[in-house]
């Protein structure tokens, strides 16, 4: 999914997301919490899109420089980090040094920071002090398979997603529509049994 539009089975989430954008009333930190594989860092990318897209109509439009280049994992201001490797104090120090400086070249800058409950105790609290006064130009995002791992304090100043699993009819609707736009032949009774083994993540089912 490169838009709003294209993300599966997750309509809740994605109407309070545009109305934020259309109202240009975008929250400073956001979590996203979920199974592997329901769409968070996808999500992500495209709410940070959105943020920084050059369109006047819906946002994102998917066409613009910016759009492309966010894509493309080439845009200056937004930073994706993997808290599993990335977990120490030192690690989010460097990114509230970085916090300091305002965008380059976008409207906002955003930080995606995936499985973010990898962090230590020193690095929660020193994310932390960003959270509490963020510049207006920044804007988290954090995206988590065990939300029961975060502190309170960090909870409390997220706004927070639950990603839903899919059901089966869901995936077997987008099985159906992935083959026939890549033209592959296929068996009905494949697309049930390839959309139950899914057990309601997209990308276990497509893999």
């Amino acid at each position: 999914p490169e838009t709003f539009q294209e993300i599966l089975g997750q309509e809740h989430i994605v109407k309070i997301l545009k109305n934020q954008i259309a109202a240009g009333s975008m929250s400073h930190a956001y979590l996203f919490c979920g199974t592997r594989g329901t769409g968070k860092t996808t999500t992500a990318r495209i709410l940070a899109k959105a943020a920084n897209c050059l369109s006047d109509e819906a946002r994102p439009c998917g066409v613009c420089a910016h759009c492309k280049a966010i894509k493309e994992g080439n845009f200056l201001d937004v930073m994706e980090i993997d808290a599993a490797s990335n977990n120490g104090v030192e690690n989010i120090r460097e990114l509230r040094e970085s916090v300091k400086y305002p965008p380059a070249v976008g409207r906002k800058k955003v930080y995606i920071i995936d499985e973010v409950h990898m962090l230590t105790d020193s690095a929660f609290n020193a994310l932390l002090k960003t959270l509490e006064e963020p510049p207006e130009y920044v804007v988290f995002i954090l995206a988590t398979t065990e939300v029961q791992k975060l502190p309170a304090t960090i909870l409390s100043r997220c706004l927070r997603f639950d990603f839903k699993l899919l059901n089966e009819e869901e995936l077997e609707n987008h099985l159906k529509y992935v083959f026939d736009d890549s033209g592959i032949k296929y068996e009905k009774e494949a697309l049930s049994i390839i959309a139950r083994l899914g057990a309601g993540s997209v990308r276990d089912t497509l893999s």
